[in-house]
């Protein structure tokens, strides 16, 4: 049986006084009465994850997956017309979009675990074939007719495009993300880390890059400038090889958090601890299949949540779609790859009548935007939108979770937990010390108090202390605090992957519960958290966290010293035997507790 991302809810689309949106927002509207301009979807939307649009060989039909409504639609662009609409499953949340030369469109539908193949020309859905527990991107190889899929769990399956079985499983490592052919290669992005893979015709990894680091001085601010890469939201290839990367960095500078706006004080661009910018991922030789240009790309002012980014076909130009600010970006290649320091992108951001989550360009180099709400195609160039009839998905909780705090800069609550996960980095906060960021799935807020010093009693604590106090949003109310946390409750843990060696997990199991061991003594009840504080050898009580999910967490502890689940046992980091006692497990033993507790 299926778990779904999203659940119905008995309340109905209320909506009151008047069509403002939460919390600071922009673009549409930046006013903001509290506690006036409140809207409850009838089903909870899923986080944004963005890139869910495709063009079809023709160069005018476009294909458009609505993750709100679990639909597929079918437009064509020069008509300025719905041609058809395929209906999925409930909570399917259908995703990234590959369409093959014998027209078929396939969808990776993030929730439903399977690829769903479309007729695009009679808007008819052909085959369902289940791949994975979490399929996140999709593309075509062209010359073996074949698509290729990234998981979520770290799966990289390959299917004829034709319909038919999986022809090739490699297990690689957790949070795929995008993948793109190259020559008889794969670039494979990894989500938090915007780490690209590349992976051979052996199946094997060949190697490894990461965006580079910005490091120099910010005379605007006076402060050392340096980001760390995060969050690559997506990876397109390039008309002439290699592919193009969106992603952010954060600050690895301290953050100074007691004084207002003190996450809007990280140096650089528009002042945030979060930078959007773009990377490119050059072709190289056989000894080196990849090249990550030496000096990282400017930063591109007030582009929260960059979910995804087009090329154009003559590779000049390309687009950003920044959710968090209801605005599309609209520069070089050039003008990106121009700064040699802090500098921002000149270029600004162009508004759109809703909320974007995809772009591509067509016919000739002319740009379609995908609105997310209300469901719509977007004709840039001709300033018209194609309306679709999906019924609305606007929430309060949604909305505030993923706007720009301020309505102009880069940060956004999902800015540092994308699609409600983490940004998997360890935050220097100036006095607490360095913090790694917490997911916020499985009903996080039932642990309160909350962060790893347990100093928020609530989500109104946090919304008024961090979003109102450090991110410089506008003061919530009662009711827009508690559909955030509404928003934030229906967010399940991720899908797992199927455990081959069974008999481990029971071995690990037991070790869990074992007395001696003491796992269970902390790590207790439905959330797998007795809401305690203890020291467990790090020299300060911290917050007992849930381990619900805790396989998708690393790195992991409060300052992110493990790497991996494994060197969490290390004495070094993990706290030895005040931290449960294990010193007397075998490496066995160990591996047995890992593998149990990554089915948590």
């Amino acid at each position: 049986m299926r778990t779904h991302l999203r659940r119905p809810l008995a309340l109905l689309l209320v909506s009151l006084a008047g069509a403002g949106i939460a919390a600071g927002c922009s673009g549409i509207d930046h006013s903001f009465v509290p506690n006036q301009d409140i809207t409850v979807a009838a089903v909870t939307p899923p986080a944004i994850s963005g890139g869910t649009l495709a063009i079809a060989g023709d160069g005018k039909t476009a294909v458009a997956a609505d993750p709100d409504r679990d639909m597929v639609w079918i437009v064509d662009l020069e008509a300025g017309s719905l041609k058809s609409q395929v209906a999925l499953e409930e909570g399917d949340e259908p995703g990234r979009v590959a369409i093959d030369k014998s027209g078929r469109a396939h969808v990776a539908l993030r929730s439903g675990g399977a690829v769903a193949s479309i007729d695009v020309a009679g808007g008819k859905l052909i085959e369902r074939r289940q791949v994975c527990a979490a399929p996140r991107g999709i593309t075509y190889e062209e010359t073996n007719d074949r698509l290729h899929v990234a998981c979520h769990t770290g799966e990289l399956v390959t299917l004829p495009a034709g319909g038919g079985a999986a022809t090739r499983v490699l297990k690689l490592e957790r949070d795929l993300r995008d993948v793109v052919v190259h020559g008889d290669k794969l670039l494979v992005s990894r989500f938090r880390s915007a780490e690209v893979l590349v992976v051979g015709v052996d199946g094997k990894i060949w190697q490894r890059e990461a965006p580079r680091k910005l490091e120099g001085f910010d005379p605007n601010f006076g402060i050392e400038s340096n980001f760390e890469p995060a969050v690559a939201w997506r990876m397109v290839s390039r008309p002439s090889g290699g592919a193009i990367m969106v992603h952010q960095r954060g600050t690895a500078s301290p953050v100074v958090i007691e004084q207002p706006g003190g996450y809007g004080s990280g140096g650089g661009c528009d002042g945030s601890i979060v930078q959007t910018t773009v990377t490119e991922v050059e072709p190289g030789e056989e000894t080196v299949p990849i090249v990550i240009p030496t000096l990282p790309g400017s930063a591109l002012s007030g582009a929260a949540l960059p979910v995804d980014i087009a090329i154009s076909p003559n590779q000049n130009e390309v687009t950003i779609v920044a959710a968090g600010n209801n605005t599309i970006l609209r520069t070089t290649r050039s003008s990106i790859a121009a700064s040699k320091g802090p500098e921002c992108d000149p270029s600004f951001g162009e508004a759109v009548p809703g909320q974007p989550i995809a772009a591509q360009y067509f016919s000739g180099g002319q740009l379609a935007v995908q609105l997310r709400e209300p469901a719509a195609i977007y004709l840039v160039d001709k300033q018209k939108t194609i309306t679709l009839p999906g019924e609305t998905r606007r929430d309060t909780g949604h909305d505030v979770f993923h706007k720009s705090a301020t309505g102009f800069n880069s940060l956004a609550c999902a800015s540092c937990h994308p699609e409600a996960m983490d940004d998997a980095r360890t935050w220097n906060f100036n006095p607490i010390g360095p913090r790694r960021t917490q997911s916020i799935r499985g009903g996080i807020l039932a642990t309160a108090p909350l962060h790893w010093d347990g100093d928020m009693e609530d989500l109104g604590h946090i919304m008024s202390e961090v979003f109102v106090n450090r991110m410089g949003g506008a003061p919530l109310g009662p009711r827009q605090s508690r559909l955030v946390g509404r928003w934030i409750d229906a967010q399940p843990v991720l899908p797992k992957a199927e455990v081959a060696d069974t008999s481990a997990v029971e071995r690990g199991k037991e070790l869990y519960f074992d007395a001696k061991v003491g796992c269970a003594s902390c790590h207790s009840g439905e959330k797998l958290t007795n809401n305690d504080w203890a020291d467990v050898g790090t020299g300060k009580a911290f917050q007992v966290p849930t381990l619900m999910g805790i396989g998708d967490r690393a790195p992991f502890m409060h300052d992110g010293c493990a790497p991996t689940l494994r060197d969490r046992f290390n004495p070094a980091c993990g706290g030895g035997d005040k931290h449960g006692v294990t010193s007397h497990l075998t490496t066995a033993q160990v591996d047995d507790l890992v593998t149990y507790l990554e089915t948590l």
